[in-house]
């Protein structure tokens, strides 16, 4: 059975920063793409972070980009998030996915696995 679970959420000062994992079981995310997704209260799942299967290229949302990083470890079967320079319309519920095809989509359709989403709340 496929999981990913999400981790390291929580609550942040504005410019501050929090560094998210999710740790894959069930899969192995060497021969997957991984993305990182958002969703602010009320508002549609955003694409935030993506990192292709074999090439480790990586592809951001302009609003997050030079601030946000994702990253691999497929020895330890977890990507990661590195938020920094956080804002408060960063606040949202972080989910990560995992795609088992070619390419490294910026929707959220062709994922194929999610994990349960944690929070990241950002004051100012």
């Amino acid at each position: 059975q496929v999981q990913l679970v999400e981790s390291g959420g929580g609550l942040v000062q504005a410019g501050g920063s929090l560094r998210l994992s999710c740790e894959a079981s069930g899969l192995t995310i060497s021969t997957y793409g991984l993305g990182w997704f958002r969703q602010a209260p009320g508002k549609e799942r955003e694409f935030v972070a993506a990192i292709s299967r074999f090439g480790g290229t990586t592809f951001y949302a302009d609003s997050v980009k030079g601030r946000f990083t994702i990253s691999r470890d497929n020895a330890k079967n977890t990507v990661y998030l590195q938020m920094n320079s956080l804002k408060p319309e960063d606040t949202a519920v972080y989910y990560c996915a995992a795609r088992r095809g070619p390419g490294t989509p910026t929707t959220s359709a062709p994922y194929d696995y999610w994990g349960q989403g944690t929070q990241g709340t950002v004051s100012s």
